[in-house]
């Protein structure tokens, strides 16, 4: 399993559980993720590798490089690096 998430692995399964209990925003776009939708659903809750699972095959099953998504939001991203200025939603007026 070594330099992959295998993400029907228990080891997997266990991080985005632990990751869904906490209930944080998207870490993409900083609103709310509707933890009760059917998977894939666009507003769905998705675990998301920080840095991509392709470009860092070591951090795979590492907790601390997984956050909160939406599903649309972490498939929009793809593989690419985050880019903070380029994904935070603009301030409410």
């Amino acid at each position: 399993m070594a330099g992959t998430s295998n993400r029907s692995s228990s080891r997997w399964r266990k991080i985005a559980a632990n990751l869904r209990a906490q209930r944080n925003p998207c870490h993409i776009c900083k609103q709310p993720i509707d933890y009760d939708a059917p998977p894939h659903h666009p507003d769905s809750f998705e675990a998301d590798h920080y840095y991509p699972e392709s470009t860092h095959p070591n951090l795979a099953t590492d907790p601390a490089n997984v956050r909160a998504s939406h599903s649309k939001c972490n498939r929009n991203r793809g593989n690419q690096p985050m880019q903070p200025t380029r994904w935070v939603q603009a301030e409410e007026w």
